[in-house]
């Protein structure tokens, strides 16, 4: 059986040295999490995950959702009353607006939530995961009815809510949908349709589930312009906040799919439900953004997510496992063989794994912090400033994030020979469950595009120049010499996307497909930057720490370690990321399709 312990040491860690919550104090949200108050988070969070929702995860992965001839769903054996364990502590409402019902801490205590959740079990934590965006979509664009009349059943977790965008016929291109929306003689709207790959469309868990559905109006113009966001429920909802009728959408089907099979994934068909239209008409997209972007950033959560879990058991693994032994002599003379914990490939993994996940938490934790700063930072300058780099890095953190994620969950699959392909051992769950992060909310294509199409260059390129200046910064402000192990590769990381942005800046315009064909590598290039300037940050913290005479010298080690690893073996690729960025397009796009 597969196991997890949250990572509560390293987070603490980052949270002190990289986010700096006691810096923030004295700003909204931040006066509430205090030390004693994240301690706690940290260590009961961690102990609910691990105790309630990960002895469940490979059980509902084997059971799935069932779905029942009246169009309901059921999910898993124990699901339910893990979810009602969730509710009653109060997990929901960390990061909520205490107007409605909520702790109002900030973003960033709420991602440690998610990561720890989803490690434990991605498919449980989507269900509460979903719901949080809807509330945000909400609370920006509702009317003060709306939110009165949806948002405390939501924060509380008694309603839950979803988000359906994707149909039959379109995914990423939005401006074909098809499903409609007429309006009623009492102000609401019919809704009429079929939305797919729904995740938490439909389950038991909640009383209620509040779809927030994009449709078109009549007259509205056939692309994405003319979309609509509506507020669709499961059961309609009486004026005193009772429950009524059925409303008219039910699940057609459960997705069968390759992962996250405890969570369902729905086809979900709207048969003229009443729904309520949310924030302006032809303005849905806009609205759903709201809800898409905080989903990316939580896709990029599940990527570490899973390849936190994988690594924690591929390390028990190696401890324990002997096979061979080590070239270097003998490390368990007394026994038939060595731990293969002693053989450098499997070193090169979990070492690959280690440095990727904690600079991964590192950057998310960053992320989240500068998500707070844009509603709540001291100054108008530095909310921009902050809304400038999360948007820049969250496509990275998404696509970047996902993508090593899964290269994490295989490896460390693969440290486990033959065994990690056996379900009982979990590791091919791992691995399943983490190849959705990189396809939903944008597969990770999308999000390279975006980061090279939109983001750089937005607003002038503000956001670019702030963050380049802000790693360049802190490079050149490393002066202590036991840091050149990291300053002078990520220098030379530095220099090779700097190059990049310049190249794509001229040769993307002149021709689009340029851009196209460096887009995944530029991404990749630029989170390996970014990965490289959070181990700058955490490699100083940990020298600073080791000279204050730390009581825990095993653990800041072990930091300069892995940030050691992580400059010598990972951003060394920087350069030929580069190389393929500068070969443009023409080796790709030149064989005729009808080559291929």
């Amino acid at each position: 059986m597969p196991s997890y312990r949250a990572p509560v040491k390293d987070t603490a860690f980052v949270l002190d040295a990289i986010v700096g919550l006691s810096r923030h104090a004295d700003l909204p949200g931040f006066e509430s999490a205090s030390p004693d108050v994240v301690t706690a988070i940290l260590e009961e969070g961690g102990k609910f995950c691990a105790e309630v929702l990960a002895p469940l995860n490979l059980s509902g992965d084997i059971e799935g959702c069932t779905r029942h001839a009246d169009g309901s769903v059921s999910a898993p054996g124990g699901f339910k009353a893990a979810y009602a364990q969730f509710c009653e502590a109060g997990w929901g409402t960390l990061v909520a607006d205490p107007h409605w019902g909520g702790q109002g801490l900030p973003y960033t205590i709420g991602a440690v939530m998610q990561e720890y959740m989803a490690s434990s079990n991605m498919a449980f934590a989507m269900y509460p995961g979903l719901n949080e965006g809807a509330q945000a979509a909400i609370e920006v664009v509702g009317s003060p009815e709306q939110k009165a009349k949806w948002l405390p059943n939501m924060v509380h977790g008694r309603w839950t809510g979803t988000m359906n965008l994707t149909e039959p016929q379109c995914g990423t291109d939005l401006g074909l949908i098809r499903t409609r929306a007429e309006p009623a003689s009492d102000g609401s709207w019919r809704i009429s349709g079929t939305k797919i790959f729904i995740s938490a469309g439909e389950h038991d868990l909640s009383e209620n589930i509040v779809h927030l559905v994009l449709a078109k109006t009549p007259g509205a113009p056939d692309s994405v312009k003319g979309i609509s966001l509506f507020i669709v429920p499961k059961f309609l909802v009486n004026d005193d906040g009772s429950l009524g009728a059925r409303n008219g959408v039910t699940c057609g089907s459960i997705e069968h799919k390759m992962g996250i099979h405890a969570n369902a994934t729905c086809v979900m068909n709207y048969d003229g439900a009443a729904g309520y239209m949310l924030g302006e008409e032809m303005k849905g997209l806009a609205a759903m953004f709201i809800m898409m972007n905080a989903a990316r950033l939580g896709v990029g959560i599940q990527g570490l997510a899973q390849g936190e879990v994988a690594y924690q058991n591929a390390v028990s693994y190696a401890r324990d496992r002997l096979q061979g032994r080590s070239l270097t002599g003998a490390k368990n003379p007394d026994g038939k063989a060595d731990p293969i914990i002693v053989h450098p490939d499997v070193r090169r993994m979990l070492m690959d794994a280690r440095a990727t996940n904690e600079g991964l938490r590192a950057l998310i934790l960053w992320g989240g912090l500068q998500v707070d700063l844009t509603k709540c930072a001291r100054t108008e300058e530095e909310r921009t400033r902050a809304d400038d780099l999360i948007s820049l890095l969250t496509p990275v953190i998404k696509g970047y994030g996902t993508d090593k994620g899964y290269e994490i969950a295989t490896n460390c699959q693969q440290v486990f020979g033959g065994h990690g392909y056996i379900r009982e051992w979990g590791m091919e769950q791992f691995v399943r469950d983490a190849r959705i992060a990189q396809i939903y909310e944008g597969t990770n294509g999308i999000q390279a595009l975006d980061l090279v199409g939109r983001k750089l260059g937005a607003k002038g390129g503000r956001g670019t120049q702030a963050w380049l200046a802000m790693v360049g910064g802190d490079v050149a402000a490393a002066s202590d010499e036991r840091l050149a192990f990291v300053t002078g590769p990520l220098q030379k990381s530095l220099a090779d996307l700097q190059a990049c942005v310049m190249w794509l800046l001229q040769h993307g315009m002149a021709n689009p497909d340029n851009a196209g064909a460096g887009a995944t590598a530029f991404m990749h290039l630029m989170g390996h930057v970014a990965l490289g300037h959070m181990w700058l940050l955490m490699a100083r913290a940990s020298l600073a720490a080791l000279d204050d005479g730390s009581n825990d010298p095993d653990f800041y080690n072990a930091k300069l370690i892995t940030a050691r690893h992580f400059a010598a073996r990972v951003l060394p690729e920087t350069s030929a990321l580069r190389a393929r960025v500068e070969a443009g397009a023409e080796p790709m796009m030149a064989m005729p399709a009808e080559m291929f």
